[in-house]
């Protein structure tokens, strides 16, 4: 961004959603670009329908509201994102800030009681559109500038421990177990273990199948939608030979996709003010900033170089505000708070998806499916979901970049590889920030010789 710029000048572009360079693509043929961003528009909705789902319940809401509030947000931050490859929805590092604005205001078991849970989920909504009026000063007054200082070994760091947590994340559908695995991975083993009587042969297979045929459709050519091929194949099969041989559908684990109140405007609850009240909703409010902010800077910085973008980089204050315009009106549309999320924007980028047209399209043919084909999206094997999602978690770990870090230095490859665990064994929010703190504390002693430009990765 010109530093030169004027304040309306920067509104503008913030406003303008066509006006930032983000579509240049469409200068190589738009016929073409159009096309591979519905394909990936489609493919992302389909992955994210089983997420948002599982996402929503875990933060103790309903389903209706993850998929719902994953669809407008991907338009959202289509629209006003600063990031030609984002794609939003909701993420793991909310959950525990959601669930604890549900407990802490809807009282345990908010989901049994239906005015507790209209309670908590009203402070929910006042935390986020508060959050998103913070994140749109920040993005408008140029603080999201402020991603450029993280080095690159902690952003490959970061992808690193994200895509092993998805890839692990998987483990329980792969192997046919239909118990629900909780987040830390240290946590998942005992569970497993307990019900590994559950494994099934079939479902592995069906993993492995949808696996195999994502990547070698796609590297075929992106045109080929490998993944919704892989997942309509997966569908006819539970259906037909496997219909007897006890695979978990989406349904089974995450109950049946609700069609009905899809639309609803909730407004902000005030509760009861007292110094305890004003303090968790100042503490909540931002911890939805923060994450809101690092996770989406992060996964915009990273998708750009997953993309190896040749053309103009994502804008950080941008994105801030974009980040803004999702927190502040998507949970005032039936949904709660979003970002970017890797995951579906390490997806968008495989199968093929070029311009923000990709997340509009998202948004679309995920309300969509989701109200159209719920019966059918019920049926889709588990299986077949973390198959696609594992060949999205391989392709996210890229050995150049890692080789990148291994040249830098010694404590650049420490920074890396602590991150990495810590996400992996921890959760996003605290991998980054520890890194962040070694960084900002060490690096004068031990970062000397290192030129800044392979510091930040060239960014």
């Amino acid at each position: 961004m010109n530093q030169k710029e004027t304040f309306a000048e920067r509104v503008k572009l913030f406003f303008m959603p066509f006006h930032d360079g983000r579509y240049e693509d469409m200068r190589q043929g738009w016929k073409g670009v159009v096309l591979r961003d519905f394909v990936a528009g489609l493919i992302v909705a389909m992955v994210a329908i089983p997420l948002a789902m599982g996402f929503a319940i875990a933060s103790g809401l309903n389903p209706v509201h993850g998929i719902v509030g994953g669809a407008f947000a991907g338009l959202l931050g289509s629209l006003f994102g600063g990031s030609k490859y984002q794609v939003y929805g909701p993420t793991a590092a909310y959950i525990p800030i959601i669930f604890g604005i549900m407990v802490t205001f809807g009282g345990d078991g908010a989901q049994v009681v239906a005015e507790k849970y209209s309670d908590g989920y009203g402070v929910l909504v006042l935390c986020s559109v508060c959050a998103g009026l913070i994140l749109i000063f920040l993005g408008v007054f140029r603080a999201g500038t402020f991603v450029a200082r993280v080095p690159h070994s902690i952003v490959v760091g970061f992808t690193i421990g994200i895509a092993l947590t998805i890839a692990l994340t998987q483990i329980g559908d792969v192997l046919g177990i239909k118990a629900k695995l909780p987040y830390p991975l240290l946590d998942k083993i005992p569970v497993i273990v307990q019900n590994i009587g559950e494994f099934n042969i079939f479902a592995v297979l069906l993993a492995a199948g949808t696996f195999l045929i994502t990547k070698y459709l796609l590297r075929i050519s992106f045109y080929i939608p490998g993944p919704l091929i892989a997942i309509g194949l997966g569908y006819v099969a539970n259906e037909t030979i496997l219909k007897t041989q006890g695979l978990t559908a989406a349904k089974d684990k995450y109950g049946a996709i609700p069609t009905s109140d899809f639309f609803l405007f909730t407004p902000p609850t005030l509760p009861t003010l007292s110094a305890g009240i004003v303090f968790d909703l100042a503490f909540y409010t931002i911890a939805i900033v923060f994450v809101a902010a690092i996770e989406s800077l992060l996964c915009s910085r990273m998708a750009d170089r997953m993309a190896d973008n040749k053309g103009i980089p994502y804008n950080p204050n941008k994105e801030l505000f974009g980040q803004g315009m999702v927190n502040t009106f998507v949970p005032l549309l039936n949904g709660f708070p979003h970002t970017g999320a890797l995951a579906r924007t390490a997806t968008n980028i495989k199968v093929g998806g070029m311009t923000p047209l990709a997340g509009i399209f998202k948004c679309w043919t995920k309300l969509a499916m989701a109200f159209f084909l719920a019966a059918y999206l019920d049926l889709v094997p588990m299986a077949c979901i973390a198959g696609i999602l594992a060949y999205v978690a391989m392709n996210m770990i890229k050995m150049e970049e890692i080789r990148s870090v291994h040249k830098m230095n010694g404590f650049h490859m420490f920074l890396m590889y602590l991150t990495a665990v810590v996400v992996l064994f921890k959760d996003f929010l605290s991998g980054v920030l520890v890194s962040i703190i070694i960084y900002a504390l060490f690096h004068r002693f031990f970062d000397k010789n290192l030129d800044k430009h392979a510091t930040d990765g060239g960014v």
